[in-house]
């Protein structure tokens, strides 16, 4: 038996945990009785889908919000989309025609900043680029009113640096939300060492009223989720060149519980996805560490995925169903051989090892920095935005299942095999050596908190 394979008892103890993680993300270490901002009144900056869909999460729940696009065809799109998507869930039953023209009747499309100058929560949802976002906020902090808020829905920039484009950095914050995000219940709420108490708490009470669950984070390239999620995807790729095939990995990943193998994600969301941003970076990236890029050669021979009939797998005409593509596998086989991989056969237990250690590793890291305030936060955004199993409990509580001793002595092992990427997380270690869980640092820290007086820190 797998240590990855559950019992009953496992399952049941998953589903208490996912309920404590709930109750948990709730209570933060915000100064208690912190003053909330009045938020009435919204608007969006950015008319794409993740635009979009933010704005239309705003009107679901009753906020007037404005759609801010500087380009009026790109505007004219993004109007259109949400009224498609708000008529695909009349269709489907699920909204009644006088609910969706209500809904619609909340959501204002404008050309200029000025016009929304009084809301009183702005989201930016703008191309993933600092310089842009910079001259943006530099933008917004001369229109907006004081006291607005003003928030990045950036998956993994650096807010203080956006921050610092304007007078007002008390006032900034990350509003992560996730794909498509009128649908998505995670939102990341992402503070930087100036944002403003009353600010941050203001997003953890918005989470709940746009239907959200709300995680508050600290600022880390990929936040929480991101920054495991490139654990994950890393060495599903790097298991790809090292000898497994795309559906070999995701088989393993679906017996494990995911609803969907990551290749066959890849494919439904585009590979071309993210592809401009990595390109700039490849210029400049560590050469200490090895790196993947099989993703982008597949790009520039058009296999984008579903949208264009094969991608890692192969599609039928007018199916989503992925079907194994022997071109492309004899395309891995060769790329391993040019660089010099020699390729082996890879069994279930290494391939979830990779992709999941890896996660339970970068986890601890974030535990240690502050990033994230408690392991169960960590497991709530991986369950609640990244498709994690339920009945395994999340990242964390999956390793206190099977043991950090377990869990430890692997990643070392890779560390010593496979270099930088792995290098071990000392509070993983840490834990290990002591016989702790996750689940008991979590409760020490908290009785810890419970020790200081209140308006004191550690």
């Amino acid at each position: 038996m797998s240590v990855f394979d559950l019992t009953d008892a496992d399952r049941a103890a998953a589903e208490a945990h996912v309920s404590f993680a709930r109750a948990e993300a709730r209570r933060t270490d915000l100064p208690a009785g912190t003053a909330l901002r009045p938020v009435r009144t919204a608007a969006v900056i950015g008319a794409g889908t993740m635009g979009g869909g933010i704005a239309m999460a705003f009107a679901n729940a009753g906020l007037p919000v404005w759609l801010i696009d500087a380009d009026a065809e790109g505007l004219q799109r993004g109007l259109a989309r949400v009224r498609d998507n708000y008529a695909q869930s009349v269709k489907r039953g699920k909204l009644t025609e006088p609910d969706m023209a209500a809904r619609l009747a909340l959501i204002t499309g404008t050309l200029s900043l000025a016009e929304a100058a009084e809301a009183d929560l702005f989201v930016e949802a703008v191309f993933e680029d600092l310089a842009l976002k910079q001259r943006l906020f530099r933008d917004l902090d001369a229109v907006a009113r004081p006291g607005a808020i003003l928030a990045t829905n950036t998956s993994g920039l650096d807010i203080a640096a956006i921050a610092q484009a304007t007078t007002r950095p008390q006032d900034v914050v990350g509003a992560h939300f996730f794909s498509p995000a009128h649908v998505m219940k995670l939102l990341e709420v992402v503070r930087t060492d100036q944002t403003a108490p009353e600010v941050s708490a203001t997003l953890m009470a918005l989470g709940p009223r746009l239907g959200k669950v709300a995680v508050l984070a600290r600022v880390y390239p990929g936040f929480i989720g991101n920054a495991l999620f490139r654990q994950y995807n890393r060495e599903a790729h790097f298991l790809v060149e090292d000898g497994a095939l795309p559906h070999e990995v995701d088989a393993a990943l679906t017996r494990f519980g995911y609803a969907m193998g990551i290749f066959a994600v890849h494919d439904m969301a585009g590979n071309d996805v993210g592809y401009p941003t990595r390109k700039a970076q490849m210029a400049t990236r560590d050469t200490n560490r090895r790196w993947n890029d099989l993703i982008m050669a597949l790009v520039e021979q058009g296999r984008l995925g579903q949208k264009s009939g094969r991608g890692w797998y192969r599609y039928e005409a007018g199916s989503r169903t992925p079907q194994r593509d022997p071109e492309l596998e004899a395309f891995i086989v060769a790329e391993s051989e040019r660089r010099g991989i020699v390729r082996r056969p890879i069994g279930e237990q290494e391939i979830l090892e990779r992709c999941l250690y890896g996660m339970v590793n970068e986890g601890a890291r974030l535990l240690a920095q502050g990033i994230a305030l408690r392991p169960s936060d960590i497991d709530l955004v991986y369950l609640t935005g990244y498709g994690f199993p339920a009945a395994q409990g999340g990242p964390m509580a999956m390793a206190d299942r099977i043991g950090l001793p377990v869990v430890a002595a692997a990643v070392q092992d890779l560390h010593a095999r496979m270099g930088v990427w792995w290098e071990p997380a000392p509070l993983l270690l840490q834990l290990a050596r002591e016989g702790r869980s996750f689940a008991q640092w979590q409760a020490e820290q908290a009785e810890q908190a419970e020790a200081i007086p209140q308006g004191q820190s550690a």
